[in-house]
C-alpha cells in the first residue's frame, strides 16, 4: 500500500496551556481515529534554512511549511479523503499539501 506524505502549512500555536490540551486532544483523536492508517505520525517543524543551487545559504523557508505526518492509503483520494479531518484545517488558517512516495532506495 503507498505510504503519502502530509506536510502542514500555517495553524497557530496554542497561547494558553488549556488550549493547547484542547488541541493535543483534537490531533490525537484526529490520529486515534485513522488507526494503522497512521505510518508516522510526524512533528511540527522549527527553524529552517534554504540552500540554493548556486550552494547560497538563507534562513528561512519560502514554503513556510510548519510540519508533517505519513500516511499509508490505497490511493491519493483516499489520503486526501483521510486529511480533510485534520485539526490544522479547523480554523481555516492551515493548509495540507499530501504527496505520495515512492520506495526507491
Amino acid at each position: 500500500m503507498p505510504s503519502y506524505v502530509l506536510v502542514f502549512k500555517g495553524g497557530s500555536v496554542p497561547e494558553s496551556e488549556e488550549e493547547q490540551k484542547s488541541v493535543m486532544a483534537a490531533w490525537g483523536a484526529w490520529f486515534g481515529g485513522l488507526g494503522p492508517a497512521v505510518v508516522d505520525g510526524g512533528n511540527p517543524f522549527g527553524a529552517s534554512a534554504t540552500i540554493a543551487g548556486d550552494g547560497t545559504v538563507s534562513d528561512g523557508a519560502a514554503s513556510a511549511l510548519t510540519g508533517y505526518a505519513i500516511l499509508s492509503a490505497d490511493s491519493l483520494a483516499a489520503a486526501t479523503e483521510m486529511s480533510k479531518t485534520c485539526p490544522i484545517l479547523a480554523d481555516g488558517a492551515g493548509s495540507i499539501e499530501i504527496y505520495e512516495t515512492f520506495a526507491v532506495m
